[in-house]
């Protein structure tokens, strides 16, 4: 099948599936006579893949990795499963964080209600936002 047809079957942009190809995780397809690419009808399943295994978190780099594995004609599962364990804790530990920003934001909210604009120190910038004891260095560009 060739491109446009591969990407209404999957619900992508050609340009997606050229950019899976460049990228290593589509086979390099067969070419017609006048050049088109032409892709197996297996290659939907593939691409069907890698848009589910992007959706449960995994990157692209990833999903290179159990392609691999698969490709070596071996199953994937542990890899997968790996995979799977380190993306739910660092959703849990995120999770954990926003969960923190949620308390100090409420606790923001009800300062600002006590507040008065008479009250801003003129030296500030916004006394609704107290000022760290230790304010962290940014981080320095590379």
């Amino acid at each position: 099948m060739r491109i446009g047809e591969l990407a209404r079957r999957t619900d992508l942009a050609p340009s997606a599936v050229r950019y899976y190809e460049q990228l290593g995780l589509l086979p390099p397809p067969g070419r017609t006579a006048s050049g088109y690419r032409s892709y197996a009808d297996d290659t939907v399943d593939r691409l069907t893949f890698i848009r589910s295994a992007q959706a449960v978190g995994l990157t692209l780099a990833e999903v290179g990795q159990v392609l691999g594995v698969r490709d070596a004609g071996e199953a994937p599962c542990r890899v997968v499963t790996e995979l799977i364990d380190r993306r739910h804790a660092e959703v849990r530990a995120r999770i954990a964080e926003l969960q923190a920003l949620e308390r100090e934001l409420a606790q923001l909210q009800k300062r600002a209600a006590r507040l008065q604009a008479r009250d801003c120190d003129p030296s500030g910038i916004c006394h609704v936002i107290p000022k760290l004891a230790h304010v962290p260095s940014a981080p320095s560009a590379r």
